[in-house]
């Protein structure tokens, strides 16, 4: 992660206004500093591509009006909007979305069925930072996949090991359930989801 600006604050309007749309990485907005996020690499990209298929399939299975868009924003407040590596969005809820058609952007927690991070170095922003946010708009549920087990402890335990986090948000709060190694991933939004977190974790093994 770089921060891009070290200037005032920035608003998240102004933040979408001078979202540059040829770059070839992704930016977020947090707490009015541009971050740049380079585009994911390596197992990380194959991890989060693994996701997109299976929850497409599973999609698909529910016959649900669900899809995944190739890029979006979420807005969390009015200077932090954040890219995340896979979002699942609520088609018909997209008719309360002003700037959908314009920028991508989403601003309503409901709207979004789903949200999942794939962990890298930046462990924090998606333990700490991220949960709290898309708990705070209303996103019903969060998956945190740290396929190397860098979280903090006192996120996922010790000794540290790879780890699949679920948020589920219950009375507002999110509730979390963590699978390892042969565990099947319990979701309420995708119920049929019968992956294991092996198999996220180590795809073609």
């Amino acid at each position: 992660m770089i921060a891009v600006s070290d200037k005032k604050p920035l608003s998240f309007n102004e933040f979408i206004d001078g979202y540059p749309e040829s770059s070839k990485n992704r930016y977020e907005l947090r707490r009015g500093v541009i971050v740049e996020m380079p585009k994911p690499k390596g197992k990380h990209s194959e991890i989060a591509g693994l996701a997109i298929k299976t929850l497409n399939n599973a999609i698909d299975e529910m016959q649900v009006p669900y899809f995944i868009p190739r890029e979006c924003i979420i807005k969390t407040s009015d200077d932090t909007g954040y890219e995340p590596d896979v979002a699942v969005v609520d088609r018909p809820l997209l008719a309360n979305e002003r700037r959908w058609e314009s920028s991508s952007v989403i601003e309503r927690g409901k709207t979004v069925k789903l949200v999942v991070e794939v962990v890298s170095s930046n462990w924090r922003d998606d333990y700490a930072l991220k949960m709290s946010d898309y708990e705070s708009i209303g996103i019903h549920e969060y998956w945190i996949l740290d396929y190397l087990g860098i979280g903090g402890r006192r996120y996922i335990g010790s000794p540290k090991q790879p780890t699949f986090t679920v948020c589920t948000l219950v009375n507002g709060e999110y509730e979390l359930q963590q699978f390892r190694g042969r565990d099947r991933i319990c979701s309420s939004t995708f119920p049929e989801f019968q992956l294991t977190v092996e198999q996220i974790f180590n795809p073609g093994e």
